[in-house]
């Protein structure tokens, strides 16, 4: 339990303790101390930080795309691509926050310009924050020693100590104390930012905590403790309160430890720090298991349980089972022991299971991609080698055909001089008329022989004109053999292209409860209150008849209730017999197995989002049909992640791929979008899209939701 307990203080010191992560993330003074300086020559880019540091984050958010949009100079795309890094780093969305910040180094490109650099150092220590967040601590160190480098070449104070701050907490991550202790007194010699000094305090007062100088411990956390009292840092003031308690307990001194432990949760409740909250109680549950006061400490430990199912935070969920379980073996209730047990183990086979599931779908999705790829270059090869014989083909026919006009050509020369042959001897008999008997003989004789050569000259020509036919022949048997076989490629490649499309028809298929529920609102709406308002009419007719009316009344009444009854009877049955989470989910389980398209669905929280009414519901579910539909069909994308979130009264949908992306200006808008912004506007919802050539697609919607639109 006392191991358990300094894991959970070392983490609560990582999740605040660094001034540096407090100055960016917390306090926006310090911001604008320094990106004031950065951006004080474009009004542009000063009124977006201005947004962001008043706390309108998100209008900030939409304003920094719409400055990308307008492709602005490459000063501008760096600043606002770094205020979109410190916005998803703020929300933990790390691989985010570092593709902006790589982006705002990419455009940081001016020659010469001290401004140039302190951006560098700016995006370094963002970089190092978000790869320590993801426990990368090497690579954290890295760019801080980076960002170290350009602070000491331009004179950067405030920039230096800020990286000196991150880089011993990446010493203490190590487990280098020496380095970090030295690094950590360094910047307490900077006294003009309180947050470094404060997040000094409280590393240093846990390092000596873990090599057991609980006495200097003491001394820097109580140091911490004042200066957050003197600037009002709740934050701050609980996290040394618990370190304070912490050491406390270490020295067997549980009543001091609890009194600081009681006074971190007040706080920790009071400011909705709901990660320390957790750690307080489950700290104040280890010290009344200590003075064996065990139904307090299973009473705190539930509401501890309680917190970390509301933000499903499985490991710590199982944690406390755990420490359930020892409480229940003090008091020799073995049954209770064994069902925390099974809790337990329950929710660590959950967490290696999803794991587990994970990893073996990247693994699957890579080999079919893999199949695929190598199926396309056969077909590549194939075709370039069918274009290759078809391109030695028509050389082929082009020599013939030359071939063929030359041998015409010498016939007619033949035919020629024949025909020239006998008009020169018809002359030659005209004039020889006198001389007829005594060249009778010499005539005869000459005829034969011309008429030798001609025989001679029909029996040679014949073949010729055979042989060219069979050619003739051969070549067209070619040619039309050659078209079958580009005939046959095609048609592979079209069923192919056709079996594509067989699956994702498939996949739409389990969109077709669209359609009903578009009938079941027209019959509701529309034949539904036409009837009703008939019914009224007649009701207030001054009519002698009273009979009649009645009757037409009663039918009006069974009608109405007839169409009521279908109405209802076509509301999607999906969306009346299970839960709307498990019914997206199914679908998006079945669009990525029949797209090979990789899809992430993260929603929080389940329960309410599964409360709102089933027009919310619906309309959300048609959105992101029509959102992946656009990304099957145009994207080119392998990988989709959708977070559907509902916090403080907004219904967020983040959609995210990894496409081939569009420029949204320069986009027409087709039927599909415009249904999409259609149906947002109806849910007085606002539409943003961040999209560019080559870097894929983000298409963020918020939905307000009033306390009208939850289930009773």
């Amino acid at each position: 339990m006392r191991i358990w307990s300094r894991r959970l203080h070392v983490f609560l010191l990582i999740f605040l303790c660094f001034g540096l992560q407090a100055q960016i993330e917390n306090k926006k003074k310090s911001l604008v101390s320094q990106k004031a300086v950065l951006i004080k020559e474009d009004k542009t880019t000063l009124t977006l930080y201005n947004l962001y540091n008043n706390g309108e984050e998100k209008k900030a958010y939409k304003k920094a795309h719409q400055i990308l949009k307008s492709k602005p100079d490459n000063r501008a795309i760096a600043r606002t691509n770094l205020l979109l890094a410190y916005y998803f780093s703020k929300r933990a969305i790390i691989d985010s926050s570092i593709y902006y910040t790589n982006q705002a180094l990419k455009y940081n490109t001016v020659v010469n310009d001290s401004l140039k650099n302190r951006l560098f150092s700016l995006g370094y220590n963002l970089l190092a924050i978000n790869y320590n967040k993801k426990g990368l601590y090497n690579e954290s160190k890295k760019w801080h020693l980076k960002g170290i480098e350009v602070s000491q070449k331009y004179n950067e104070k405030n920039l230096f100590y800020v990286h000196t701050h991150g880089l011993a907490q990446n010493y203490v991550e190590l487990g280098d104390y020496p380095n970090a202790i030295k690094l950590f007194k360094q910047c307490l010699e900077y006294k003009e930012d309180s947050e470094i000094i404060v997040g000094s305090y409280i590393n240093l007062g846990d390092i000596y905590s873990r090599i057991k100088d609980y006495d200097n411990a003491n001394i820097f956390y109580k140091k911490g403790k004042n200066l957050c009292e003197k600037n009002n840092n709740e934050q701050g003031k609980a996290v040394i309160l618990i370190g304070l308690g912490e050491n406390y307990r270490l020295q067997n001194k549980n009543q001091e430890a609890l009194n600081m432990f009681q006074e971190a949760l007040v706080i920790a409740d009071k400011n909705e720090l709901n990660q320390l909250s957790i750690i307080t109680r489950n700290n104040i549950g280890n010290c009344y298991v200590s003075q064996k006061k065990y139904s307090d400490a299973k009473s705190i430990l539930s509401e501890a349980l309680q917190k970390s199912m509301q933000f499903g935070l499985l490991q710590n969920q199982a944690f406390i089972y755990d420490e359930l379980k020892k409480i229940a073996l003090e008091q020799d209730d073995f049954k209770s022991a064994y069902s925390f047990f099974e809790k337990s183990v329950a929710f660590k086979d959950s967490i290696n299971k999803l794991e587990r599931i994970k990893e073996i779908n990247e693994l699957e999705i890579k080999y079919k991609i893999a199949q695929k790829q190598k199926e396309i270059k056969v077909l590549k090869f194939e075709n370039e080698a069918k274009k290759l014989t078809m391109a030695n083909q028509e050389e082929a026919i082009k020599n013939m055909m030359l071939q063929e006009e030359i041998l015409t050509k010498n016939n007619e020369n033949t035919i020629l001089a024949f025909q020239n042959s006998v008009h020169k001897k018809r002359n030659e008999i005209s004039l020889l008329k006198n001389d007829q008997q005594l060249k009778a003989l010499e005539i005869y004789q000459q005829k034969k022989i011309k008429l030798f050569i001609i025989v001679a000259f029909l029996i040679l020509l014949l073949p010729i004109i055979g042989l060219l036919f069979q050619y003739y022949k051969r070549f067209t048997f070619q040619r039309l053999l050659n078209s079958k076989q580009m005939e046959i490629s095609n048609q592979k490649i079209n069923g192919i292209l056709k079996e594509q499309e067989l699956e994702l028809v498939k996949a739409s298929i389990s969109g077709q409860d669209k359609e009903r529920q578009r009938i079941s609102q027209e019959l509701h709406d529309s034949i539904g209150g036409n009837l009703a308002a008939i019914k009224l009419q007649v009701n207030h007719l001054n009519s002698g008849d009273f009979s009649n009316i009645q009757k037409i009344s009663l039918q009006l009444d069974e009608t109405y209730q007839q169409v009521r009854n279908l109405s209802h009877t076509l509301l999607p049955k999906k969306f009346r017999q299970n839960k709307f989470l498990e019914v997206l989910e199914s679908y998006l389980i079945n669009i990525g197995s029949a797209s090979n398209i990789k899809i992430s669905f993260i929603p929080f929280p389940k329960n309410s989002i599964n409360e709102l009414i089933e027009n919310i519901q619906i309309e959300t579910f048609k959105i992101i049909q029509e959102l992946l539909t656009n990304t099957i069909k145009h994207a080119k994308a392998t990988e989709v992640e959708i977070q559907l979130n509902y916090i403080e009264n907004i219904l967020n949908l983040l959609f995210e791929d990894n496409g081939v992306g569009f420029e949204p200006e320069n986009q027409s808008k087709g039927i599909g979008f415009i249904n999409l912004e259609n149906r947002i506007k109806k849910l007085n919802g606002t539409l943003v899209i961040d999209s560019k050539l080559k870097r894929g697609t983000i298409v963020n919607i918020e939905i307000p939701i009033s306390q009208s639109k939850l289930k009773k």
